[in-house]
């Protein structure tokens, strides 16, 4: 059993308390979780989502690892990415993305001899 409670965000975008940074941070022993590289003092890093939010993660203590902030931003771009896709293919299915305005234009009927 934990000494210390786990510490869960009251909404998504809560902002991570310093001494819950540095709990995770000393879980994992000062390694970049995409690196695997030691984080040095002075070196920028985040803390990420093991398992995305908009995949169902939570906002908790125990979905937090420490990263580099340039892998990170590698990372986060990739999930936009694939996450923008997801949400384009749910909205197909469910019949809301908007249909194109563009008309199907064809070469009408073309003639097979000359008159």
């Amino acid at each position: 059993m934990r000494a210390v409670e786990e510490w869960i965000g009251k909404h998504d975008d809560s902002a991570v308390p310093p001494r819950v940074r540095l709990r995770v941070f000393e879980k994992f022993n000062g390694i970049c979780q995409l690196s695997g590289r030691n984080i040095l003092a002075g070196d920028a890093w985040d803390l990420d989502h093991i398992k995305a939010i908009w995949r169902g993660g939570e906002h908790r203590e125990g979905n937090l690892h420490p990263v580099l902030k340039e892998p990170h931003r590698v990372k986060s771009a990739e999930e936009q990415t694939e996450q923008a896709k997801a949400d384009r293919t749910r909205k197909k299915h469910l019949g809301i993305w908007p249909k194109s305005k563009a008309k199907i234009r064809g070469g009408g009927f073309r003639k097979t001899r000359d008159v």
